[in-house]
């Protein structure tokens, strides 16, 4: 990980950790890079979620970017996956995406993917970091018949709801979906992409106003989705995150099918098609352990990673597998899209749905999920890079499971936090076990 760019780009409250001073730093740096690489003239798209800060820094970025020799188009409102995709529809040069994902409103974030709809490799990273943080050379202006431009193309994203609509299978005509669009990017395409495929919808925190994106609903908070559903006769529902690369489902008994679940039920339908490639499912160390349970029954390999959805992709290409993710709700599906998308992972369920002509409480039971306790501590770095002096406690509860759950105790790259995890057959045990370590973090911040 970098100085500046986490797990998943640069994150940090608006106006503060990230102001418009660091966001045109940035501008400048990345257009910079881009254009001695390229050897000419960049073209950038920016699209951005529905926090207050969103616009403000994309205006600060569209002028650094100008100011270097980079032209800009404007996509407005858009999914992170739809930067990703439109990106290479509209064969620029590279994508920002201005958002903080799941979390709060105060918070923004900014994420650059390159033309291939791919983020940043760890090198584009550091030459950019090299630039802002080392000062190793100032960015040198353009002159004035070099300046760039800004255009708008608020439309794309219309092509990018064309292109989720038509890898959709079967009729969902009569199926009762609610989808709870978090007040984020996916208020102004799920309502499209899934009316547009026969479902008979209910839409749920599409009303943004800057300040309410994920705000008590959404991916990180399920409770209203799983009510409406149940007591509505609904056959199921979704919620996505701010920026709408995750999803997470409830059945028609309102219980939560979390991404582990998802994509158990995704990597046996691949392999029943003959569409798994190396008969794997790429996952994370905090996939749960009836995953690995359900894949070994099933002959399917489980390669894992470290957290975090690019750890997952790089797994993915590298070796030559097609499908992968997190339990988060963050799913890759390496055929269709370049990075987790959450609509996608929608449009994919239903598609099972449809083909296998079973409902949602049916397929879930495909795996049996072990409890699992997750407790965050907050911690600033230094907290987080001494973490190795509790190493003999956390040894020895992952011992005292032994072979009936397991400890995971890791810093968050994107918050300041550390979070523990225990998983096992014994949801006392776990949570005891879960508590000890959580005070012992604690009381090394005292």
């Amino acid at each position: 990980m970098g100085k500046l760019f986490g797990t998943d780009g640069i994150r940090g409250v608006a106006n503060k950790e990230l102001d418009i001073d660091l966001a045109t730093e940035v501008a400048q740096a990345a257009g910079t890079v881009l254009k001695e690489r390229l050897g000419r003239k960049p073209r950038f798209v920016i699209g951005w979620d529905t926090r207050l800060s969103s616009t403000m820094l994309q205006s600060a970025m569209s002028a650094g970017l100008c100011s270097v020799g980079c032209d800009v188009q404007l996509l407005g409102v858009v999914p992170t996956p739809g930067v990703a995709y439109l990106v290479r529809k509209m064969g620029a040069d590279a994508g920002i995406m201005l958002t903080a994902s799941h979390n709060p409103f105060m918070d923004n974030g900014i994420k650059i993917i390159s033309g291939t709809g791919f983020k940043l490799s760890d090198e584009e990273e550091e030459e950019i970091e090299a630039i802002i943080i080392d000062n190793e050379r100032v960015p040198p202006k353009a002159s004035p018949e070099e300046v760039g431009r800004v255009t708008y193309a608020f439309d794309a994203v219309n092509d990018y709801i064309d292109y989720l609509v038509g890898l959709g299978e079967g009729s969902m005509k009569g199926l009762k979906v609610a989808l709870d669009c978090a007040n984020g990017c996916a208020s102004v395409t799920a309502p499209k992409i899934f009316s547009r495929l026969g479902a008979d919808i209910h839409v749920m925190a599409a009303e943004p106003n800057g300040v309410n994106v994920n705000l008590d609903c959404g991916s990180t908070h399920m409770e209203k989705l799983q009510e409406f559903v149940r007591e509505n006769g609904y056959d199921l529902g979704f919620a996505f995150d701010g920026d709408a690369d995750r999803c997470l489902a409830v059945d028609k008994d309102g219980v939560l099918v979390d991404g582990d679940i998802l994509m158990a039920i995704f990597a046996l339908d691949m392999k029943k098609q003959g569409k798994l490639k190396n008969n794997g499912l790429v996952v994370t160390v905090m996939s749960n352990l009836g995953l690995f349970h359900y894949a070994k029954e099933y002959g399917i390999d489980t390669p894992t990673t470290k957290v975090g959805d690019r750890y997952v992709l790089e797994t993915i290409i590298k070796d030559g597998y097609n499908l992968g993710g997190e339990q988060s709700g963050h799913v890759i599906f390496f055929d269709d899209m370049t990075t987790g998308d959450g609509q996608l992972s929608a449009v994919k369920l239903l598609n099972v749905i449809a083909r296998e002509q079973k409902p949602l409480h049916a397929l879930r039971k495909i795996m049996t999920k072990y409890p699992q306790v997750l407790k965050n501590v907050k911690a600033d770095d230094e907290l987080k890079a001494s973490l190795w002096e509790l190493d003999d406690l956390f040894k020895e509860m992952n011992d005292k499971l032994g072979e009936r759950g397991r400890v995971l105790v890791r810093p968050s790259g994107t918050e300041p936090l550390v979070r523990v995890m225990v998983e096992g057959a014994d949801f006392d045990e776990i949570n005891e076990i879960c508590d000890t370590i959580a005070k012992a973090i604690e009381a090394k911040q005292n």
